[in-house]
């Protein structure tokens, strides 16, 4: 989930290298925690949360299988 979340988020950003993805592992729930550039937090999160929450669905679908629950959070640094 971790590399997923990376690859879409590299492809939006302009400083690919600041991109910070770790993955916390819960019992039923996996929390993915997102760190980028403060100019390109607006990009990822996206006109009124639409691409976040784009990536949230594409995590859900992914989650889903192994009937787990998945979060993403964008932490402004």
């Amino acid at each position: 989930m971790k590399e997923l979340v990376k690859h879409i988020v590299e492809r939006l950003v302009d400083y690919p290298e600041q991109i910070s993805v770790e993955e916390v592992e819960g019992e039923n729930t996996t929390v993915i925690e997102l760190r980028v550039a403060k100019t390109d937090l607006g990009k990822v999160i996206g006109k009124e949360g639409r691409i976040a929450k784009a990536i949230r669905t594409i995590m859900n679908a992914t989650t889903n299988r192994e009937r787990k629950k998945s979060v993403l959070e964008i932490i402004e640094e």
